[in-house]
């Protein structure tokens, strides 16, 4: 059963809407939520369709329902503040560059962690990487579509302590609290989809973007994800790199970093406008 994780911080008229990753729940958002909120301002951390629940609810939901989901979560925060920004996560980050896309004029700044148009980072295993590029196709002719890719250690946390909290609440099936253990093809085959679309759309992103990745990100390579993100935005970027962190970086060792760079970003922006 699917249970509601989102939620809402109230605060001043400057809105940050924070979109989880793949599998994963809005408390991976938690701690930068909670950061953005004592600097003052408005924060809504978001639960994508089909998330918090069982491998079979998340591959009844497509990319499309995912982003729905953004659309109606911007649309709650639009109505509270003045100045909404966006802000995601691995591939929570693609749909908040689509949002910035779709919505030029809503959203006045983005914040991307740990983009993810490719799982290609030092953890993942050659034969997956070449697998999950026909994973589209795969699931056109309908196969495979019972099987899962089982994330292994670091599972995206350089912070061994971290690490171990977060194992034991993926693999005890509270996807609630940390999410899903397997990454279901069906649900990696659209974020493929979505990847495809948004490498074609990044030009369309005229909002300025905070592009934060690890240097050793285990999961997303920088080179074939954020710097993607940074030579074709049309929008002024800020590109920092997190050199003690991996994937999740807002959780991992540096997500006090994280924080801050958002808090004085944002700020910033908002000032300005």
């Amino acid at each position: 059963m699917i249970q509601d994780s989102s939620y809402f911080l109230p605060g001043n008229h400057n809105g940050v809407l924070l979109i989880h990753g793949l599998t994963g729940t809005p408390n991976e958002m938690r701690i930068l939520a909670k950061g953005l909120h004592q600097a003052g301002f408005t924060v809504y951390a978001m639960q994508l369709a089909g998330h918090c629940g069982d491998e079979a609810d998340l591959c009844q939901t497509s990319w499309r329902d995912w982003y729905a989901s953004v659309q109606e979560a911007a649309q709650f925060l639009r109505e509270r503040v003045d100045n909404l920004f966006v802000a995601g996560l691995s591939m929570g980050a693609l749909l908040a560059l689509k949002l910035a896309a779709d919505q030029p004029e809503l959203v006045k700044g983005v914040g991307v962690y740990g983009v993810t148009f490719s799982y290609d980072g030092w953890s993942i295993p050659l034969w997956a990487k070449q697998l999950f590029v026909l994973l589209p196709v795969l699931k056109k002719l309908h196969l495979f579509q019972k099987t899962s890719f089982i994330e292994k250690p670091p599972y995206g946390l350089k912070d061994e302590r971290i690490r171990a909290t977060v194992a034991a609440s993926m693999f005890s099936g509270d996807s609630a609290s940390a999410g899903l253990a397997g990454n279901p093809f069906p649900a990696l085959a659209e974020m493929q989809a979505l990847a495809k679309l948004m490498r074609q759309r990044l030009s369309q992103v005229k909002a300025p973007c905070l592009i934060m990745h690890s240097g050793h990100d285990d999961i997303a390579n920088i080179n074939t994800n954020a710097r993607l993100v940074e030579k074709h935005v049309s929008g002024p970027t800020r590109f920092v790199v997190l050199d003690d962190s991996y994937h999740l970086i807002t959780i991992d060792r540096q997500r006090r970093e994280v924080i801050n760079q958002s808090v004085a970003f944002f700020e910033n922006i908002a000032q300005s406008a």
